[in-house]
């Protein structure tokens, strides 16, 4: 619970040299200029085809260690877990442990009830806003914002965000906790599709633990169960569930139980495990007799790992090959061409120059295919196909003209060719050059 809240806490501080006219902060999502940072990756709109395979990563990633280990994301990375646990843990600390907590909220409201559950929801609400405010410093410079707070110069709409997500926070971690893991959470229910007899689960070892009952210190353990039938592994259970009646769609594999389990075991002077991370082939080799060590590499694990590896270089391969220059041309529809009273044949091109460098930049449009070809810009001042000025992490829009006198007989083939003149940077991009005389 401490690496993930300080990773979800303290990740927007992260600062990251990416050199002038652009945002030093290591993981952002800049809404105003429509791109994101994560560290030395810049993703633009246009590349929305790496958001997907993150996605595809992400889901794959999470396929392949469910197969192997479970629901250990659920039971200890998932954020409705996080949360849940440290709200939780507040709850221990201000009012007591699970029969303290009980007896508080049966007894008659006193000062020393009210102070308790007042504390306990204050500090769950505080909790709450630190969780919101983290969450708005993702998509926006983190010191700046943070030191905001301190002046009272927040604006209406990053408040707005930050109270409903700080209500939703209390809400789900504070009230509604295992419900959301039973009726909104999706995982669990095609959690078992994954799961075989030599995935790594939360089991109770039933041949050991039956016939269960109470015991009393001094008796004997002939003809009977370890399990002393304390409920311990229940009460201390997020879900509410009793892991002894098997694997359950309920179970996050938090290992509550495990450790609740192994506390009793260990004031019996009984051996640790009754309920364990356990495989259910090994578990039956177990209590066979037999030998047999934990297989994780199956057909299955080597499919997951094989699309792990293609979509891992395909991915690779797409940051590799970005390029920091894009041109592209679209076509004027109406008209699509224009007879000028000289007899040159016009056609008109809006072009959309991508510059992903984090420096001005000034390039210079040329074109092949046609011949006795003249270039106009159509832009206020002294612009020219020589000097098209792009600033910094930004897109330049200009309106141009091709003309020619040698216009062909049906449309032509063009292709416009885009150069930085401080570097060897260069794009180009096929396009059509319409006449009169075309069909």
């Amino acid at each position: 619970m401490t690496l993930t809240l300080g990773v979800y806490y303290l990740t927007p501080f992260i600062r990251w040299d990416r050199g002038p006219n652009a945002p030093d902060q290591a993981v952002l999502i800049d809404l105003e200029s429509a791109k994101a940072y994560w560290f030395w990756i810049e993703i633009w709109p246009q590349e929305v085809y790496l958001l997907t395979g993150i996605l595809i990563l992400a889901a794959v990633v999470l396929f392949f260690v469910t197969s192997l280990f479970g629901r250990v994301w659920c039971g200890y990375l998932c954020p409705q877990t996080v949360w849940t646990d440290l709200f939780v843990w507040v709850e221990r600390i201000v009012q007591g442990d699970r029969n303290a907590r009980k007896k508080l909220h049966e007894a008659r409201w006193s000062f020393d009830k009210v102070r308790k559950i007042a504390t306990t929801h204050f500090i769950w609400l505080v909790i709450a806003w630190c969780t919101a405010g983290s969450f708005v410093l993702y998509f926006n410079d983190a010191p700046t914002l943070f030191w905001s707070f301190f002046t009272f110069d927040v604006s209406p709409t990053i408040l707005t965000f930050i109270g409903g997500l700080t209500f939703s926070t209390y809400l789900m971690a504070g009230f509604a906790r295992e419900q959301v893991c039973t009726y909104m959470c999706p995982y669990a229910r095609f959690q078992s599709a994954m799961f075989d007899c030599d995935t790594l689960i939360i089991g109770y070892d039933e041949q050991r633990g039956e016939a269960r009952g109470k015991h009393k210190k001094g008796e004997s353990w002939d003809d009977r169960g370890h399990c002393i039938d304390c409920t311990a592994c229940v009460q201390v259970c997020p879900m509410g569930i009793d892991i002894r009646d098997g694997l359950q769609m309920e179970c996050i594999a938090c290992g509550l139980c495990v450790d609740a389990c192994n506390n009793v075991m260990d004031k019996i002077d009984l051996k640790r495990g009754l309920i364990r991370y356990d495989t259910v082939n090994h578990m039956e080799a177990e209590q066979q007799g037999r030998k047999e060590s934990f297989k994780f590499l199956q057909s299955r694990t080597i499919y997951y790992a094989a699309i792990l590896a293609v979509v891992a270089v395909a991915m690779f391969a797409a940051v590799i090959g970005r390029t920091s220059l894009e041109l592209h041309v679209l076509h004027d529809r109406n008209p699509l061409f224009v007879q000028l009273s000289s007899g040159e044949i016009r056609n008109g091109y809006i072009i959309k120059i991508l510059n992903k460098t984090h420096d001005h930049r000034t390039f210079r449009l040329s074109l092949e295919g046609l011949d006795d070809v003249q270039i106009e810009v159509k832009a206020a001042g002294s612009v020219s196909a020589d000097s098209l000025y792009v600033v910094a992490d930004s897109i330049g829009t200009y309106h141009i003209f091709v003309s020619s006198n040698m216009a062909p007989d049906s449309p032509r083939d063009i292709t416009f060719t885009l150069t930085d003149q401080g570097s060897d940077m260069t794009d180009t991009y096929d396009a059509v050059f319409i006449s009169k005389r075309g069909r």
